[in-house]
């Protein structure tokens, strides 16, 4: 929602596609963080008085950025403290107000991502703030992505923007030297944001396309300006092969499709051939990474049918690269698929520190219901469910437990 608006106005869309860049634009010229967003949510708060009644302007992205420098003047004179009033009104008289100069104003999120990714912050801190003010999550959707409390989370943010004021951290991309320490910071985020949208915790519909569209985007810039760190390439490739699947993860009513018995004619085949030759690309740079075999496990799965036993293979590689329980969940999953449901079962029960998690309680409630055994089976999907934060995932889960109860 933005300031208690229902979902799916045209503002709405308008705000999850120009936030990051406005908000990005506003603190390149105030170089404040808190400023900059209130000026924006100005700006929407306006749009989503004056649109209705006059129509949604031929340039939304640009309206937003004119009226957010409207409305930052404004609140600069009247700020009666403010020692820099003269220079930033000076600073925000230089930026165009007619739509085709603003149009042009360079793109300024890559800065915005890297400045709060930057190492003063904790990582936390770091995915968080750039969810905010690059991806446009609210608060809540935040605080749900790293199942932490609102008010915590909302705390968490405010230190973020603190930190940055009077740290002096620069609005800039980086000196190359600085990149590659810089960079797995920001690659969590972008993930972070494309997970967002990929299972979406705070919309009614599993898949936020606005979200995945961002975060591939971000990551295509990232590409460019990193042209030769094999880790950006597996990142990009990892979200073009996942979203070439969003049209069939659903079906017709909304429901949740699980991707072996998603109708692969649905899948984006461009997506997928485009993930392939941004995977070869990172593979004969020959320096193996976390989301380029990550990448090369959703390549198998692009395949037409699935060797289970590959899967197994890269996700053990995984875990000695990156070793996690959600590592040990998912190649436990593969093992049952190609070794046997028993097996994976047996590892499954094995894993520690995913007792909250609810898709470990999902996949062994799979394998249960795949062995016969259906009480058990309905244990684990009622604790699923219990833990589940998608609509969707839980009328999957709820469709699942009528079968064995």
């Amino acid at each position: 929602m933005l300031g208690g608006i229902p979902q799916l106005s045209q503002v709405d869309r308008v705000f999850r596609e120009e936030w990051g860049r406005a908000v990005s634009i506003l603190i390149s010229v105030l170089g404040d963080f808190d400023l900059a967003e209130d000026a924006v949510q100005d700006a929407f708060a306006t749009a989503l008085e004056r649109w209705p009644r006059e129509g949604t302007p031929a340039n939304p992205g640009a309206w937003i950025v004119t009226t957010a420098k409207n409305r930052a003047i404004d609140r600069i004179r009247r700020d009666r403290t403010l020692a820099r009033k003269t220079e930033l009104l000076q600073r925000l008289a230089e930026l165009p107000s007619d739509e085709d100069e603003v149009s042009a104003i360079p793109d300024e999120r890559l800065a915005l991502v890297f400045t709060c990714c930057h190492p003063a912050l904790a990582t936390d801190a770091q995915v968080a703030l750039t969810l905010r003010e690059v991806g446009g999550l609210s608060t809540p959707e935040i605080a749900r992505a790293f199942l932490a409390a609102e008010p915590a989370m909302a705390q968490r943010l405010v230190r973020a923007k603190r930190k940055i004021r009077e740290a002096g951290i620069p609005f800039r991309v980086p000196p190359d030297e600085e990149l590659t320490d810089r960079l797995q910071p920001v690659l969590a985020v972008l993930y972070l944001i494309f997970n967002e949208g990929y299972s979406s915790t705070a919309s009614d519909d599993l898949v936020r396309r606005d979200l995945c569209d961002e975060a591939i985007r971000l990551a295509k810039l990232l590409a460019v300006l990193m042209p030769d760190e094999p880790e950006v390439l597996g990142i990009l490739a990892l979200m073009l092969f996942h979203d070439s699947r969003r049209e069939a993860r659903t079906d017709t009513a909304g429901d949740l499709v699980l991707l072996e018995d998603q109708d692969r004619s649905l899948w984006d085949a461009n997506r997928i051939d485009e993930g392939r030759r941004v995977l070869e690309r990172a593979a004969r740079m020959r320096r193996a990474g976390p989301y380029q075999l990550q990448a090369a496990i959703a390549a198998v799965h692009a395949e037409d049918t699935t060797d289970w036993a590959a899967i197994a293979a890269l996700y053990e590689r995984l875990g000695e690269l990156a070793p996690s329980p959600i590592v040990e969940l998912n190649r436990a999953v593969a093992v049952a698929m190609a070794d046997g449901l028993d097996q994976g079962l047996g590892l499954i029960d094995e894993i520690e520190g995913l007792d909250d998690y609810h898709l470990l309680h999902a996949a062994r409630a799979d394998l249960l219901r795949r062995l016969g055994r259906g009480a058990e089976a309905a244990g684990a999907y009622r604790r699923a469910l219990e833990l589940a934060p998608s609509p969707v995932e839980r009328a999957y889960l709820e469709r699942r437990l009528a079968q064995v109860g």
